[in-house]
């Protein structure tokens, strides 16, 4: 069975490594990242099951980097450590989309109960989401295994990057979908030329969507696509 994999960020290097080692002991594969910009790239580039972020860091805040995470996955769960008890802390977590918070200092058991619990909330939803190959685009049938949009029996032959770039859009229908976690996903590698690419790409997937107008592929300044695919 293939491990769990966890993204730990947490500038201390004692409590990072010591959970590293716990929770790798515990059957998870886990990768630190010691600051919050580090986390993203590291977020940016892999698959992960869960992401355990310390609030107060450096050069990025975990609070920051959770919103950020989520413009990439915005199923994935998050819990925050934090060494603050304020009660405005903890509601500034779950407004910016943490599943669970934990006060510094924390049994590491604890933690470990937590994260069981937020894995079995979700394991179905996550399961769903990423074997999805069949989707509703407004008028639109959209078939990735097959390459396939259709409309009204109308059929589209979609080239492979099409369909792995209209699949993320779907994956995060109404929501940001990152510019470089798409690059990196489809292309592997965020670099100029591949960014030019891409932006060829979504121009054609919005040529072919246009016949239905209640749904819209719009830039997102700055961000990435949004897929807002109507009724």
């Amino acid at each position: 069975m293939e491990k769990i994999k966890v993204l730990l960020v947490e500038d201390d290097p004692n409590l990072g490594s010591l959970l590293k080692e716990y929770l790798d002991a515990k059957g998870y594969s886990t990768v630190l990242a010691v600051n919050g910009k580090q986390g993203y790239d590291v977020f940016s580039k892999d698959k992960f099951g869960i992401c355990i972020l310390d609030v107060m860091m450096p050069i990025k805040d975990g609070f920051t980097l959770a919103k950020e995470i989520r413009a990439i996955d915005v199923n994935i769960p998050i819990v925050f450590l934090t060494a603050k008890s304020m009660k405005e802390d903890a509601l500034e977590g779950f407004t910016v989309g943490a599943d669970d918070y934990i006060t510094k200092p924390f049994s590491m058991e604890e933690l470990l109960m937590r994260i069981k619990a937020i894995l079995r909330r979700t394991e179905n939803k996550s399961v769903k989401n990423s074997d999805q190959n069949e989707f509703k685009i407004g008028n639109y049938k959209f078939d990735y295994k097959h390459q396939i949009l259709d409309l009204n029996g109308i059929q589209h032959k979609l080239t492979t990057k099409e369909a792995e770039l209209l699949k993320l859009l779907c994956l995060h229908e109404n929501n940001v979908l990152d510019r470089n976690f798409a690059l990196k996903s489809i292309w592997h590698d965020d670099n100029y030329f591949n960014g030019r690419s891409m932006d060829v790409y979504i121009a054609k997937l919005r040529k072919y969507l246009k016949e239905d107008p209640s749904v819209e592929l719009i830039n997102v300044h700055g961000k990435g696509f949004k897929l807002l695919p109507g009724k």
